[in-house]
């Protein structure tokens, strides 16, 4: 009896196996096709990978419940984790495109990620959308890198003007990471800050891992800035706002996009008073905006950070134009399917309306916000024309 039933057992998930659809491959005939997410899932980092990849996840589940492509053929999603590190992402994309065939990629997390992973799929045809790397040069790529976050030059040119006219500071001190993404926001902050007519008086650096910033908060301290820029992410920042304050240095801090990042209240809550920080332009409250953070905290049980509502659109972007392209032709080609993603035109996305420049660049406005001890609180939507600072509200 037991071995008629270990018998039925195999037999049923033999038919199991040979009945679930093969997975598509770039621009074959479409049975399951698959999307890849990379990012930080491990290590100091992974809060941020975590909760986009969170967003994509229920996407996917989101558009598989509606009965995915052609009511029958559900997507796939494979995730892998880069640990923040540019070699592990280079070993992720290459399992992506060579293994799992996928059609597009949500990702990466991180800008210098971003950089090397963007160079792969440029020359291999597959469209990515990064929900958060943020440096200039990243869409300069090529035609198949877009962002549904603003570029560093944007931001870069708001935090230098704000800095400068509304919050009157004529010195500044920076303490950023030798990485892509905080150099790249401290070279852009300089510039426009600079141009305002104010003067960055001293820059040290770290490098990302670093634990003790003492020597560079103590040089800072010396030099007397009006106030401290720190473009870094959250481990960073949290133990350099920490040591600031047993260092019992008073001056103000002015932050980035990845103060955003809720993280930073649970590290370092007791210190992050009085920050101010540019960031992404306040979501208006909307129904689509409103049901996507009730579904996430439901199942995650912890809200999204600006980044995960980026990954949210970007992954139905890229889920509408594998959609469209399969009901046109029965396949997933990749260029076609890059080629929807361009033409993306007034996507209503939770984070607002989305639309693409002509080089992948989010169209978008940035947004100034103050913490009042652990609360950001809104000072203004912002962006820059012709070298001025205009509030758009």
């Amino acid at each position: 009896m037991k071995k008629s039933l270990y018998v039925l057992v195999a037999l049923v998930a033999l038919f199991a196996l040979v009945a679930t659809p093969m997975f598509a491959q770039g621009g074959g005939e479409a049975s399951s096709p698959k999307i890849g997410f990379i990012g930080p899932m491990t290590g100091d980092y992974a809060n941020y990978g975590v909760l986009s990849n969170n967003s994509v996840m229920l996407a996917v589940e989101q558009f598989n419940a509606k009965g995915g492509f052609n009511g029958k053929l559900p997507v796939v999603l494979v995730t892998e984790d880069s640990e923040g590190n540019v070699e592990k992402g280079l070993s992720s994309i290459e399992k992506l495109s060579s293994a799992d065939k996928i059609t597009g990629l949500i990702g990466p997390v991180f800008t210098g990620v971003s950089f090397a992973v963007g160079e792969r799929v440029q020359n291999e045809g597959i469209v990515m959308i990064s929900p958060s790397a943020t440096h200039a040069d990243i869409t300069a790529i090529g035609d198949y890198v877009f962002r549904t976050v603003v570029s560093d030059g944007l931001q870069g040119e708001v935090a230098g003007n704000f800095f400068y006219e509304e919050l009157g500071l004529r010195t500044m001190g920076v303490l950023y990471a030798k990485n892509d993404y905080s150099q790249g926001l401290y070279e852009g902050m300089t510039a426009s800050f600079e141009a305002a007519g104010g003067k960055v008086i001293i820059a040290e650096a770290c490098q990302v891992g670093d634990k003790d910033f003492k020597t560079q908060l103590t040089k800072i301290r010396t030099a007397n800035p009006n106030a401290i820029y720190i473009p870094n992410y959250t481990a960073e920042m949290a133990q350099i706002l920490e040591q600031a304050k047993q260092l019992g240095i008073n001056i103000p801090f002015v932050s980035s996009d990845g103060f955003s990042n809720p993280e930073i209240y649970t590290l370092a809550g007791g210190f992050t008073d009085g920050v101010v920080y540019v960031g992404p332009a306040k979501v208006k409250e909307s129904a689509a905006y409103s049901k996507f953070v009730a579904d996430y905290t439901s199942k995650y049980g912890v809200g999204p950070d600006s980044f995960a509502t980026n990954a949210f659109d970007g992954a139905n972007i890229l889920l509408n134009s594998m959609d469209s392209v399969y009901k046109k032709t029965g396949k997933f080609d990749r260029k076609a399917v890059r080629d929807g993603v361009a033409a993306t035109k007034d996507y209503p996305g939770v984070s607002g309306t989305v639309n693409f420049a002509e080089n992948g660049d989010l169209v978008a406005y940035q947004g100034v916000y103050k913490v009042n001890k652990t609360t950001p609180e809104y000072l203004g939507t912002y962006t820059v024309v012709d070298g001025k600072l205009i509030q758009i509200d």
